[in-house]
């Protein structure tokens, strides 16, 4: 795995890919966030104002559920790594 450092770097001009609302986070999003990572590994996702949950929470399950790594949270922007 590269270093979170590194990670970092390369995440800073990524636009976000995946965006989470009103519908919060479900089967079907997590699915488009598995098929993403699968194609880039490093990916930007934005939790939009209207989300019902805690973004730590949604952040949270996004990595337990993809198996995926927080490489950095910068208010309501998250970029994540799967190897």
């Amino acid at each position: 795995m590269k270093a979170i450092k590194q990670l970092r770097t390369e995440g800073k001009p990524l636009e976000p890919i995946i965006r989470i609302g009103k519908e919060g986070l479900n089967d079907k999003v997590i699915g488009e966030i598995m098929k993403v990572l699968k194609k880039r590994k490093l990916i930007k996702i934005r939790i939009l104002k209207s989300s019902k949950e805690s973004k730590g929470s949604i952040i949270d399950e996004i990595s337990e559920k993809t198996g995926s790594v927080l490489v950095e949270k910068v208010g309501s922007v998250a970029v994540i790594y799967k190897d």
